[in-house]
C-alpha cells in the first residue's frame, strides 16, 4: 500500500479525479458524487455557471463566452482552482457544512502509478482548499483492485488493467503491492479520436464531440470481434457542405483504426507480463487480467486481450466505479492485511 491502512482509516472522505469522470465517497454515506470532470464558466464574469453533467451536456453548444474547463487531465489536475471550484458544487453546500465539522478533517485519493510529485502536490493543495487537514494518496491501481474484490493481500498474482479514458495502467499485485507496472497514454479518448479522425479522412463526415459516442455507434453489436454487422450507418456533418448527412461504413475498417491505438496497450501488457517473475505468471494463466474503469466496457476488448495473451480476461461487476470505491472499502476498514511479523532468531 502507498499508506497504512491505519492511516486511511482515519479519513473521512475519498476523492477520485479522473479525467472523465470525479467522484467522492464519504465514509457512512457511500459514494455520494459521480459527475462528469467538467466545469462552465462564463469569460467575462469568471463565474462559474455549470458542473458535471450539466457542463458536460454544454460541451460544443456554447456561445464564445462561456467556456467548458476540464481540471483534470490523465488523472492530474492542471487546474487547482477550477478543480477545487468543481468539487465545491458537486458536493452542494448541505454535505460541505457536515464535512466542515470534522475538527481534523482527513481525505484520501488515487493518483496514477508513476505520477510524478508536481501531479501529487496538485491533487493534495486541491483537497486542502476544501478544508482537509491531511491527504493520504493511494495508487490508483491498488484502489482499483481493492475495488473490484482481487486478494491483493495474499501471496498470489493478481493482473489489473485500468482503462482510463485518458491513459491505460497495468501492474500484477501481491502481498498488497505493486511488483511489476506500465502506464500507456492510450485510453478511451484516444480510441474515439480514431474513429473521429477515420470518418474524417475516409468519409469527409464530422461527428458531434459528446452528443452520442461514436464509438458506441460504430461498434454496435460484436464490437471489436468479426462476428458484428458488416454495415452500420452513421449520422454526422459533412466536411465540405456543412449539411447533416448520414453514411453507411464498413466496421471492418472501423476495427481496423481502433487496433492503432489499441497496439500501445498490448504492448504495455506484454512488457509487464515479460518483467514479472515466471511464479507470479504461473498464476495468471488460472487467475487471468481483471478490466475494471469506463474504457473496459469497450465491446470486444475483452475478447482481443484474451487472443493476444491467451490468459482469461475478466471485466469487474462496476468497472467504472471501482478506485472509489476500493478507497471507501480502506476507510471503512473492511480491508484486513496479511501481517507479517519479523522472525525471531
Amino acid at each position: 500500500m502507498t499508506v497504512s491502512l491505519e492511516q486511511l482509516r482515519r479519513c473521512h472522505v475519498a476523492v477520485d479525479l479522473g479525467a472523465a469522470r470525479t467522484r467522492v465517497y464519504v465514509k457512512g454515506l457511500g459514494l455520494v458524487v459521480d459527475e462528469p470532470s467538467a466545469a462552465a464558466v462564463n469569460t467575462r464574469t469568471g463565474s462559474l455557471i455549470a458542473v458535471g453533467e450539466l457542463a458536460e451536456q454544454m460541451t460544443g453548444r456554447t456561445p464564445d463566452y462561456i467556456r467548458v474547463a476540464r481540471p483534470v487531465s490523465g488523472g492530474t489536475v492542471i487546474d487547482i482552482d477550477m478543480a477545487q471550484r468543481m468539487l465545491r458544487q458537486l458536493l452542494g453546500e448541505k454535505l460541505r457544512r457536515q464535512l466542515r465539522r470534522k475538527p481534523r478533517l482527513r481525505a484520501a485519493a488515487c493518483t496514477p502509478h508513476d505520477s510524478d510529485p508536481l501531479a501529487q502536490r496538485a491533487t493534495v493543495e486541491t483537497l486542502v482548499g476544501l478544508g482537509a487537514r491531511r491527504v493520504e494518496l493511494v495508487d490508483t491501481l491498488i484502489a482499483a483492485a481493492v475495488g473490484c474484490g482481487l486478494p491483493v493481500e495474499q501471496p498470489t498474482a493478481t493482473m489489473i488493467m485500468v482503462c482510463g479514458a485518458a491513459t491505460t495502467q497495468i501492474a500484477v499485485l501481491s502481498l498488497g503491492s505493486i511488483v511489476t507496472a506500465a502506464r500507456v497514454p492510450v485510453g478511451g479518448d484516444a480510441i474515439d479520436h480514431a474513429v473521429i479522425q477515420h470518418l474524417r479522412q475516409h468519409h469527409e463526415l464530422m461527428l458531434p464531440s459528446q452528443s452520442v459516442r461514436p464509438l458506441q455507434l460504430a461498434l454496435s453489436g460484436a464490437g471489436l470481434t468479426g462476428r458484428g454487422p458488416l454495415m452500420t450507418e452513421i449520422h454526422g456533418r459533412d466536411v465540405a457542405t456543412g449539411l447533416a448527412r448520414s453514411v453507411r461504413v464498413d466496421t471492418a475498417s472501423i476495427r481496423q483504426a481502433i487496433h492503432a491505438p489499441l497496439t500501445s496497450v498490448l504492448d504495455g501488457l506484454g512488457k509487464v507480463l515479460r518483467e514479472c517473475p515466471p511464479d507470479l505468471v504461473a498464476d495468471l494463466t488460472d487467475r487471468g487480467i481483471m478490466m475494471v474503469g469506463g474504457s473496459a466496457l469497450l465491446p470486444g476488448l475483452d475478447q482481443m486481450l484474451r487472443a493476444a495473451t491467451g490468459v482469461p480476461v475478466h471485466i469487474a461487476e462496476r468497472p467504472d466505479v471501482c478506485s472509489v470505491l476500493g478507497l471507501g472499502a480502506m476507510l471503512d476498514g473492511s480491508i484486513e492485511p496479511l501481517v507479517l511479523e519479523p522472525i525471531a532468531c
